[in-house]
């Protein structure tokens, strides 16, 4: 027997299921379809620039099985620009999640109990499992020696599923990293780690937008 195709996480919320070459009624082109997973698969690679290991695990599925679904997605697309295609956007095995649930486990980079203002230095991160919008447990991930973001931290915290980073300072170098690996960021958090978290569950800590500068010209910069 076939082995069943397992079900795959999707943000959701599409702009448009239907695009086609202009001037031309849909009842006359030929049309193919581009499952949501196949759609979902693109944005993750091609427009947010995921790692496809971290692209996956956003999907909850395999590296070779996200490799599979997206260059099925190429050629769909492809085959509807090359071709004149009408491409409709439906269906797929998939299951839907809405952005609020996507973060269990967010990072805080910490030195004494404190959010360590230079994540690229920072003594250890306070990693914290989130359910049913609130604190679960904690735990504790040494920082590797040297800059953060010319280390392999970002993809030991994504491995251990973390998917969001609240952080003092940090440079657009390191952004870049822990985005490639399905980290996304929190800048500007000051004060008790927990303190901190509390409030990000409460809606109350937003994105300074603001890079650390200590490092001009220094991809690494904190």
């Amino acid at each position: 027997m076939p082995r069943p195709v397992s079900e795959r996480r999707v943000r959701g919320g599409i702009a448009a299921v239907l695009f086609k070459p202009a001037g031309i009624p849909a009842r006359a082109l030929e049309e193919v379809v581009l499952g949501l997973d196949g759609a979902e698969a693109i944005r993750l690679a091609d427009l947010d620039g995921l790692y496809q290991e971290a692209a996956a695990r956003r999907m909850g599925v395999s590296r070779q099985t996200f490799g599979r679904i997206l260059e099925e997605a190429h050629r769909v697309v492809a085959d509807a620009l090359i071709n004149g295609k009408a491409l409709r956007i439906e269906g797929g095995q998939i299951i839907e999640q809405e952005e609020k649930h996507m973060h269990d486990k967010v990072a805080v980079p910490t030195r004494g109990g404190m959010v360590d203002e230079h994540f690229g230095h920072c003594e250890y991160f306070t990693v914290y499992d989130i359910k049913d919008g609130k604190v679960a447990s904690e735990n504790r991930v040494d920082s590797p020696d040297g800059c953060g973001c010319k280390s392999d931290i970002a993809s030991v915290l994504a491995k251990g599923g973390v998917t969001l980073m609240l952080a003092g300072n940090m440079g657009e170098g390191a952004v870049r990293v822990l985005k490639a690996n399905g980290i996304d960021v929190i800048r500007g958090a000051a004060g008790d780690a927990r303190s901190v978290i509390d409030a990000w569950l409460a809606g109350s800590v937003k994105d300074s937008g603001i890079g650390c500068t200590a490092h001009e010209g220094h991809d690494c910069a904190h």
